[in-house]
């Protein structure tokens, strides 16, 4: 299931490392995105 999700994530989400996005800087929804993305990502390496 969260193979599928990463997939759908690097389709849909903006990739805010790409367009170099300082985290401190980074807006609260920017955070948000960035935090989904990470705990995704980890569960999908871990399945």
């Amino acid at each position: 299931m969260y193979k599928v999700l990463a997939k759908l994530n690097k389709i849909l989400l903006p990739s805010f490392t790409k367009q170099r996005l300082d985290p401190a800087k980074a807006k609260k929804w920017q955070l948000a995105i960035l935090a989904w993305r990470y705990y995704v990502t980890c569960k999908a390496l871990d399945n």
